[in-house]
């Protein structure tokens, strides 16, 4: 005797009804809260990703998203849906990986998110891995620590990297070079041949400095507070690059990584200040989420990052 489709149970029904694309259609609209937005980073059109998700809907017999004015939002029921397809996705993931290990090849997709900073030496890094296990894809995002904080939350890379740890997400956090934070200046400061330059003195400069969010930001934030003193922002700028040429503009000092600079080598118009207090000694740190099963990729990079990366960056 064959079960009419009304009664068999939700689980043999999507089983037998759904299909791994609609589920990944369906994975992407909810991560972004759009259906616009899913299509742009699936390559398809916007009525495709409505029909396959109105599909996935008549499936489950229920709705997956409820509009809100312009806004689409996750019902229960797509919530559920959501978090089982993340496991699902991940499982898929695990299993790809596990097999290419087994026949002896390093190879899949790695995703990474890394700030801002980070940039100047996570693709010295990758290059030699690469090198080593060709099968493997890379995708990098760089943002702010706001914007890594936001990945997480949406479970959207393997391994993030950044300098300060954040105290609302549950990460497991490796530490694995250091990140020293310096004062920038034009060579033509009156501060530059100076030496052991008080950090009051240094509270009388204007300075150009990251975005609110950002961890460098953050650290000299902490800093000037530690010692009851005001940080006068002439400047905010998303980008290293901007600031290093605002400091060369005349438009005030800094505080980057010493990493920014270590490429633009003797030549460079911009010198490190000898203040007190500095260099703030900051690491970074390669993390994952605690509940996250990581595949053979990413626990060979992670692993890579913590024995060999200082000497990959002549830093051992």
């Amino acid at each position: 005797m064959v079960m009419s489709p009304a009664l068999q149970p939700l689980n043999q029904v999507l089983a037998d009804r759904v299909t791994l694309h609609q589920l990944r259609v369906f994975a992407v609209a909810a991560r972004h809260g759009s259906y616009t937005r899913a299509a742009e980073e699936l390559c398809l059109t916007q009525p495709t990703v409505s029909m396959q998700i109105k599909q996935l809907a008549q499936v489950v017999g229920m709705p997956l998203f409820e509009q809100v004015g312009k806004r689409i939002y996750l019902t229960q029921v797509g919530k559920e849906l959501s978090s089982a397809c993340q496991e699902i996705f991940e499982r898929l993931a695990q299993v790809e990986m596990t097999v290419a290990d087994l026949k002896g090849m390093k190879q899949g997709y790695l995703k990474i998110a890394v700030v801002t900073t980070a940039k100047y030496v996570i693709p010295r890094l990758l290059g030699p891995f690469c090198r080593r296990y060709s099968g493997v894809d890379v995708a990098l995002e760089v943002t702010n620590h706001r914007g890594i904080m936001e990945r997480a939350s949406d479970n959207q890379d393997d391994l993030y990297i950044l300098s300060q740890l954040p105290t609302d997400i549950d990460f497991k956090a490796y530490p694995f070079i250091e990140n020293p934070l310096v004062v920038l200046a034009p060579r033509s400061h009156p501060l530059a041949k100076e030496r052991n330059i008080p950090l009051e003195r240094l509270a009388q400069e204007t300075f150009i400095m990251r975005e609110m969010g950002s961890g460098t930001r953050r650290a000299v934030q902490k800093l000037f507070d530690e010692h009851k003193l005001q940080i006068k922002v002439k400047l905010e700028l998303a980008s290293n690059e901007g600031i290093k040429h605002a400091i060369v503009g005349g438009m005030g000092l800094s505080v980057l990584s010493a990493h920014t600079i270590a490429i633009d080598g003797q030549g460079s118009d911009l010198v490190v200040l000898d203040v007190q207090h500095f260099p703030i000694k900051c690491h970074w740190y390669v993390c994952h989420l605690a509940h996250k099963q990581l595949s053979v990729v990413a626990q060979t990079f992670l692993d890579y990052l913590q024995t060999e990366g200082k000497q990959v960056l002549g830093m051992g």
